[in-house]
């Protein structure tokens, strides 16, 4: 009964060394004898025992590798420290098996080097605007260097630059005194453009008076021409109405009644204003009383 135990178990073991089951979005590396023989895709796959091994095993996820704080020189020999994140992914096992005895490794230092470099050749105020160079510089310049290992190199990102101490405080008051500048800056083109808006006002202002002023004449003197012009119309009517009443049956009569009482009217005129009389030789002559009348009352209007 041992020996059928053993034997089983011996069996058992033979099944589980000959079968590999390999997880969902990794590869293994098999060797046989020693030699590179084929990379195992997610799933069963079998392999034979005591000849065959699983060499390598790889996750084809995308990783992030912590760059370290290293300290890099900029152009204008200021020494900053810096450190980043980088984004790989595993797109060939086999190279990354053979190629390279240790890829992370090697992405790491030549993301350093790259980093440094890329540093160098900026001042100080430019490594904070150009972040987004630096880290297209370095997946640049670590992907041509990985295509041998197997590796592809996502993106990159700068976590930190930290400048020396003293460097900060400089910076602090570099940007306090561009502050002060740009409030007075402010300050003055908000005063420049409210003289601006008070000297427009006070313009539109004049034109608006003498606007009005001008129409205010010219509505007077529309006004005058208006009055004038119908003074003289009644006018006018007045002498077509008695010319015309004239015309008609009994005007002329009308005339000399109208003469008489005009001549009676300035005949007191004048017997109140002056000591002078003048008296017709016959009253009872209307026609000498009309023209008499006639004669007193071209003097009363000479003498008015």
């Amino acid at each position: 009964m041992t020996p059928f135990i053993v034997l089983l178990v011996l069996v058992v073991l033979t099944i589980l060394m000959t079968v590999k089951v390999v997880p969902q979005q990794s590869a293994y590396i098999l060797e046989r004898l020693g030699k590179f023989y084929a990379v195992l895709q997610p799933g069963v796959n079998f392999i034979i025992p005591f000849f065959d091994r699983i060499a390598y095993k790889y996750t084809l996820k995308e990783a992030a590798v912590d760059i370290p704080e290293q300290i890099c020189i900029t152009r204008d020999n200021v020494q900053v420290r810096m450190d980043g994140v980088i984004f790989i992914q595993v797109i060939d096992p086999r190279k990354a098996a053979y190629g390279i005895s240790d890829y992370t490794f090697a992405v790491i230092q030549l993301a350093q080097t790259t980093m440094r470099s890329e540093i160098g050749k900026l001042d100080l105020d430019k490594t904070f605007e150009e972040r987004m160079t630096i880290n297209r510089a370095v997946v640049e310049s670590i992907d041509e260097a990985a295509t041998g290992w197997g590796v592809k190199v996502l993106r990159y990102e700068i976590k930190n630059i930290t400048p020396p101490q003293s460097v900060l405080n400089a910076m602090e008051k570099q940007m306090q005194a561009e502050r002060e500048r740009r409030a007075v800056i402010l300050q003055s083109d908000g005063e420049k453009q409210a003289a601006i808006n008070v000297a427009e006002g006070q313009k539109q202002k004049v034109v608006l008076e003498s606007e009005g002023i001008r129409l205010r004449q010219i509505n007077e003197a529309e006004g005058e021409a208006s009055a004038l012009k119908s003074v003289a119309e009644a006018t006018a009517e007045s002498i077509r109405l008695v010319a015309q009443a004239i015309r008609e049956e009994g005007g002329a009569e009308a005339v000399q009644l109208k003469v008489a009482e005009n001549y009676v009217e300035q005949f007191g005129k004048i017997a109140k204003a002056g000591n002078t009389l003048i008296l017709p030789a016959n009253l009872a002559d209307m026609g000498s009383l009309i023209a008499t009348a006639l004669t007193v009352v071209k003097s009363s209007e000479h003498k008015q």
